[in-house]
């Protein structure tokens, strides 16, 4: 077999061994069909994927392509999406491929206890986001002339321009401690990831907030309500809610 007809196995998701039975017309990554390894009383959803684009090497290339990576993280998780609507899933972070269905098969085995715990933890709940951003401050007044003189002036203007950039700020910080908090007291477990650069924002002021949350699925109504009230009644936030996800942030511990 040439190197670049050889293949490896990528891992999507870990599953009750029930709760994978109908993949349907699901394509992956590779536009594979994903199948089931069983392994002890897990499935784990896999599919089988060309080395010479999804081997050690070539993902060291492809994903410093963002087209790529885009393309190829819609695929992943639209695989895991359609495995949620059956039950409950433990996903596998991105780019987590084996030589062949005995490496997936002892990987999975041998981490069957915190797969299960996750499992367990994670059914009838899916995960939310919530994004808190500050807003951009009012523009300042015009200047009045002053007597003191330009520079006197100017000094003035900007000890009051950083006090009142300050006070937003802890302003800011507070609400968002408290909506935290509230958010958590209707959540099953939560967690904060590093805010995002403005880049991968359409936001204006900086993220303060980056939160991901595991509901109950019976109580996403008044979670969204509880979100929506946060940003109707903050004067220097906006807050966004985003989902429902798969619980990506409550999965399993990172791949060796």
């Amino acid at each position: 077999m040439n190197a670049s007809d050889e293949t490896g196995v990528w891992l999507y998701a870990v599953t009750p061994e029930a709760g994978a039975a109908a993949l349907g017309g699901l394509t992956g990554v590779s536009a594979e069909r994903p199948r089931v390894v069983t392994a002890g009383r897990l499935a784990a959803v896999v599919g089988d994927v060309p080395l010479s684009s999804f081997g050690a090497e070539a993902l060291r290339r492809n994903l410093e392509d963002l087209d790529w990576l885009a393309a190829v993280a819609r695929a992943h998780d639209s695989v895991i999406a359609a495995l949620v609507e059956q039950g409950p899933v433990a996903p596998v972070r991105l780019a987590t491929v084996y030589h062949d269905d005995a490496s997936v098969r002892v990987a999975v085995e041998e981490r069957c206890a915190d797969f299960e715990r996750t499992l367990e933890h994670v059914s009838g709940r899916v995960e939310w986001g919530v994004k808190a951003f500050l807003q951009s401050e009012p523009e300042p007044a015009a200047a009045v002339p002053d007597s003191e003189g330009a520079g006197v002036a100017y000094l003035a203007r900007r000890r009051r321009a950083l006090a009142s950039q300050e006070e937003r700020q802890q302003r800011a910080a507070d609400q968002v401690s408290r909506l935290h908090a509230a958010l958590c007291e209707l959540a099953a477990d939560a967690c904060t990831h590093p805010p995002q650069s403005r880049a991968l924002t359409d936001q204006d002021g900086p993220m303060v907030l980056n939160g991901a949350y595991l509901v109950d699925a019976g109580q996403a109504g008044r979670f969204a309500e509880a979100v929506d009230s946060s940003g109707r009644d903050s004067t220097v936030l906006t807050v966004e809610l985003t989902g429902p996800w798969p619980p990506y942030s409550f999965s399993t511990p990172e791949e060796p």
